[in-house]
C-alpha cells in the first residue's frame, strides 16, 4: 500500500510539475492572456488585456510610462479640480507623430491616462484592421464629443456621477477614412453596408479593451456615439458592451 501510495504522489507531482512547465512557456509566449503579467501595450489584446487597462489608475504613474514605451506621443496635462467628484489628475492630450495614426477632431482631447493606453489599442488591433478590411483604406480621424464634462449620467441632477467627470470616457461620433470619406454613427448604423459592419466591428473590438461600451444598441441616449469608457470595477467587476 505504501508503495502504490508513492507511486501515485510521485505521478501527482509530475504532473503538476509538467502543467506548470507548459503554463510558464504559455504566459511566456502569450502574456497577454495571464492575469500577473504586466501590461504592455506592444503586445496583441489578450484575455486579460481590458481588466489591466482599467487598474491602471490604482497604478498611477504607470501608465505614462506604458504609452511612452509603445511610442505614442502625448502631453501630460495639469491636475483639475471640480464640484463633487468631479476633475482629474493623470489626463493626457495626444500629439503628432510617434506611432499613432489617427488625429482627434476636435484637436483638444484629453482623456484619463487608462483611456488614451485603451485607444492606442483599439487604434492598432481593432480600427485600423476593420478600416483595411471593409474599405482598403486606414482611418485618418475620429471625431469625438469630448471627454472630460463634470455632470452625472445623463446629467441628471442627482444619481451616479458618470466617468465623463474624471475624463474616465470619450464619446465616438465618427471616423474619417484616409480621402474624406466619412462614416457616422448617427447617419450609418443602421445602414446594410460596409459602413454599419464597420461601425459594429469597432463597436465590439472596443469591448476588449474599454471596460463599458455603449451604442445605438443600448438605448436612444447613444444613437450619435459610442461611449466608451475604463471605469474600474475591480479584478472580476461587470463590464458593459451593449
Amino acid at each position: 500500500m505504501n508503495y502504490l501510495r508513492i507511486v501515485k504522489t510521485a505521478l501527482l507531482l509530475a504532473l503538476l510539475g509538467f502543467g506548470a512547465m507548459l503554463l510558464y512557456g504559455y504566459s511566456r509566449t502569450h502574456p497577454e492572456d495571464m492575469p500577473w503579467t504586466e501590461l504592455d501595450l506592444a503586445q496583441p489584446i489578450g484575455a486579460f488585456t481590458g481588466r489591466k487597462l482599467a487598474g491602471l489608475e490604482r497604478e498611477g504613474a504607470s501608465c505614462p510610462a506604458l504609452l511612452r514605451r509603445a511610442g505614442v506621443r502625448f502631453n501630460a496635462l495639469p491636475p483639475r479640480s471640480g464640484r463633487e467628484r468631479c476633475g482629474y489628475s493623470d489626463a493626457v492630450r495626444f500629439t503628432a507623430g510617434g506611432a499613432l495614426d489617427i488625429g482627434y477632431r476636435p484637436r483638444d482631447l484629453g482623456t484619463s491616462c487608462p483611456v488614451a493606453a485603451a485607444l492606442a489599442l483599439w487604434e492598432w488591433n481593432v480600427v485600423q484592421p476593420a478600416a483595411i478590411r471593409h474599405f482598403g483604406r486606414k482611418v485618418a480621424a475620429i471625431d469625438h464629443f469630448g471627454s472630460y464634462s463634470c455632470r452625472r449620467i445623463y446629467g441628471r441632477s442627482e444619481g451616479s456621477w458618470s466617468e465623463h467627470s474624471t475624463a474616465n470616457a470619450i464619446d465616438i461620433a465618427a471616423f474619417r477614412l484616409e480621402g474624406g470619406t466619412r462614416i457616422t454613427v448617427v447617419g450609418d448604423w443602421s445602414d446594410s453596408g460596409a459602413k454599419a459592419s464597420f461601425l459594429r466591428e469597432v463597436r465590439d473590438g472596443s469591448c476588449e479593451v474599454f471596460a463599458t461600451v455603449l451604442s445605438p444598441d443600448y438605448n436612444a441616449a447613444h444613437r450619435d456615439h459610442l461611449h466608451l469608457d475604463q471605469a474600474d470595477r475591480g479584478s472580476f467587476g461587470w463590464r458593459g458592451c451593449r
